[in-house]
Parts: C-alpha cells; structure tokens; sequence
C-alpha cells in the first residue's frame, strides 16, 4: 500500500476523533464558561465569553441550593452501590470464570441476560417490591438497585479478565496447601486490580448521573442525590442560570477526577481482559 492513502486514512481518523470531542465536551466547556458569568450576561448573551468571570456562583449554589447535602447522598450512595456491585461480582465471576461444574455456562448466561433487559423497565415492579419492603425514601434501598444493576455488567467484563489470566499461580498455591478463599483474597484480587478499576469506573458513571430511580423513590428532599438537586433550580432559583451552571460544574468534577485517576487502570483492564 503506498504512502498516500495511509496518510489520508490516518488524517481522516484523527479528523473524526477530534470532531467527537469537540461534540462531548462542547458541552461542558459552555456549562463552566457560564458558571463564571453573572445571570444579565448569560441571558443576553447565552454563549458567550465570560467579560469579567466571577466565583460568586459557586457560593450561591453551595449555600442556597443544599449543594452540600445533595453531594454528600450521592457520594454515599455511589460509594457504597459501587463497591457492593463489585465485590458481588468478583465473587460471582471468579467460580464461572475459572471452575468447572455442572451448570456453569447456565449461570453464566442467567447473569448475561440482565445486559439485554433495562432496568427501567422494571420500574413498576421494583416500586412495589420497594415499597412492601419499606425502602421507598430510602438510601439504603437506592444503594441495593444500583449495586444489583451494575452486576451482569461487572461480571461480563471480570470473566473476560479472569479467563486470560494464568493458571499456574493458583496451581501452585493449591499444591501449598492455599484454601479457596484465601486463594480468592490474597492472589485472585490484587491480580484483578485493572478489572475491577474499569468495573468501578463504568459502574460510577451512570450511578453518580442517574435522574430515573431517585426522583421515583426517594421523597425527601434531604435525600435528594445531586441530579435531582440541581432540578431544584428549574422551580424556585429558576432566573439564577449562573448558580445552576456553577452546579453542573460541581457535580462533574467529581468524576473528570475520578476518571483522570483512573484511566490508566481501566486502560489495562480493557485490553487485557476482553482484548484476548
């Protein structure tokens, strides 16, 4: 093949990557270039540049929207859904993933098929379970959804990793006279590091971000999670645009953090796992 072609195909490809990002985080460049504008400027010029770029939004959104109240339930409910879910599912793919017994590729599909079925189409039924169990306006029932969500997920992705790792550690271990659950604890674990990294990112995304479930279920506002905060806005501090981009602002930076960390990790995870 000459030069030429592969020159263009290359440039074509780095056109379209390029053009993807500038449509993703468009966006979000607007929304933090209005959290730095005051409300006369925004609403006279929607998409325009910060002439004097002021915090003060910040403030006002940290103080009289329960900013601080919304991100800390959020921050505990994706916390604690996150690492439940993949706990549950290390669990559950090491055995599918590395035993052989009867039943077993069954199972696995059992917990394959929730990657064909939404969730949200369950809602009706998982209100009324919800609520003969007591956990409508419960965090603790968001934190159990969100866990049992995530797991067909988590246990796709820790398969794949856990298929293609070798077995002559656990061998050997077992030859040593290793238990199975310490086996699991001390080699299977930190050996899966990279996989679980991408189950928790991928599990973190969609669970800090859901609007659906906590607007159905939740029924206090002290127990609002940051997405069905910041709707707030749209009622009572429905002229403050500046204070509600200022609180988008917020509640992403948590996960641009989290991402920046992690992105080497599920980089691993994703080409060692399902790459083989």
């Amino acid at each position: 093949m000459s030069t030429a072609p592969r020159i263009g195909r290359a440039v074509g490809v780095q056109v379209l990557l390029w053009a993807y990002a500038g449509v993703a985080f468009g966006p979000l460049l607007l929304v933090l270039l209005g959290s730095l504008r005051g409300n006369r400027e925004i609403m006279r010029e929607p998409l325009g540049l910060p002439t004097s770029p002021t915090f003060e939004n910040f403030g006002r959104a940290w103080a009289n929207a329960s900013l601080s109240t919304y991100l800390l339930n959020s921050v505990v409910i994706t916390v604690a859904a996150v690492t439940l879910c993949t706990v549950i599912s290390l669990m559950a793919a090491y055995p599918l993933a590395r035993w052989r017994f009867t039943g077993r590729a069954l199972l696995a599909a059992y917990f394959l098929a929730g990657l064909m079925l939404p969730i949200k189409l369950g809602v009706l039924p998982i209100f009324y379970m919800f609520q003969s169990m007591g956990l409508v306006d419960s965090r603790i029932g968001l934190t159990l959804l969100y866990a049992a969500g995530g797991i067909p997920f988590s246990v796709f992705i820790l398969m794949a990793f856990l298929r293609g790792l070798p077995t002559d550690i656990e061998e050997a271990a077992r030859i040593d006279g290793v238990g199975e659950l310490r086996l699991f604890r001390s080699i299977v674990t930190p050996l899966s590091r990279p996989a679980i990294a991408t189950v928790a990112v991928f599990q973190l995304a969609p669970t800090w971000n859901d609007f659906f479930f906590p607007l159905i279920l939740l029924r206090s506002s002290e127990k609002y999670t940051i997405p069905v905060g910041l709707s707030r806005f749209f009622g009572e501090f429905s002229t403050d645009r500046g204070a509600l981009y200022a609180g988008l602002v917020l509640a992403v930076l948590p996960l641009v953090v989290v991402f920046v960390m992690a992105s080497r990790q599920v980089v691993a995870g994703l080409t060692a796992g399902i790459g083989r």
